[in-house]
């Protein structure tokens, strides 16, 4: 068992309310970079070509194709930086400090162009609501230091247990990787068969992403600093289509509910945090909430797991 010490370094308290501005600010400073990586990476099925990844020191875009060359934006939480990478050995970045999003926006591409690196992105966020351009937003402008440092820690945890997680699986399945739109951290697993069409409908998100994106049937899980109708740091887990029964089945851990709300179960981070054994806990909720959303589904598991 740790030591309360230990756990909160290893498991650092995230109370979403006191860290709520940082949240917003940093959620948009990785759209862009996200981004940046979409307008230049040939697509991938379901998105995963726009995805960010967790680091040592916080996180990347990996290796980024420009021509002939390939360079990198990373995201440094420790150092509290962000550094660019380019495989001809050239390097830019600047400061993460207190900036808007504009200033934040327009230091970035100009680091870009002193790199020769070009590149024109879709300037209005998506998955917000009220969306204001990259370029334009000067309320979003809060940076601190240690909540921005806490969230990494907490993505480096929940990365590595879901990499566990996803060791049990020999379908197709996503990699471990931050979407920037919601600003969760998932992982997808599929049952191999077509998914009826999607209604759409997320906000500042084109349809057909959506759509392309739950082409097939899934269960998904992940990890989210929280916002609307769960106000705190969450793990999360959902089916689509979802399974008849799929919100009355019996999951582990007791503190883990459905939200009709979300309509996916829901683990609070705290509850994980505070355990005696949080890879367990998390782990419980992972296979418990997977094997409900396949069984129920009717899954060929036998085929599927490891």
């Amino acid at each position: 068992m740790a030591s309360p010490g230990l756990r909160d370094e290893t498991w650092p308290s995230l109370a979403l309310e006191a860290w709520s501005d940082t949240c917003a600010t940093l959620h948009l400073w990785t759209q862009i970079a996200g981004k940046i990586r979409a307008a230049q990476s040939p697509w991938i099925n379901h998105s995963w070509h726009v995805t960010l990844y967790v680091t040592s020191r916080g996180l990347t875009t990996s290796p980024i194709p420009y021509g002939a060359r390939t360079f990198q934006i990373d995201f440094d939480f420790l150092g509290h930086n962000l550094a660019i990478e380019s495989s001809d050995g050239r390097t830019g970045g600047l400061p993460l400090e207190p900036q808007s999003v504009a200033a934040f926006y327009h230091r970035l591409m100009e680091e870009m162009r002193r790199l020769d690196l070009h590149i024109a992105i879709h300037k209005k966020p998506n998955e917000v609501a009220e969306p204001i351009r990259f370029d334009q937003d000067e309320i979003h402008r809060a940076y601190d230091r240690d909540y921005a440092n806490r969230f990494w820690r907490v993505l480096v945890q929940a990365d590595r247990v879901m990499k566990e997680f996803r060791g049990r699986f020999i379908g197709k399945c996503s990699p471990v990787h931050l979407f920037w739109g919601a600003l969760d951290l998932a992982v997808t697993r599929f049952s191999g068969r077509r998914a009826p069409t999607h209604p759409g409908g997320i906000p500042n998100l084109p349809d057909s992403v959506t759509r392309e994106a739950y082409s097939h049937e899934v269960s998904s899980c992940g990890f989210w600093p929280g916002g609307g109708a769960i106000p705190y740091p969450a793990f999360y887990s959902y089916a689509y289509p979802e399974p008849a029964g799929f919100a009355a089945a019996s999951v582990q851990p007791a503190a883990a509910f459905y939200s009709t709300d979300f309509r996916e179960f829901i683990l609070p981070y705290e509850a994980v945090r505070q355990s005696e054994s949080p890879n367990q806990l998390l782990l419980d909720f992972l296979q418990t909430t997977y094997e409900a959303a396949a069984g129920l589904a009717k899954w060929d598991r036998d085929a599927l797991e490891r």
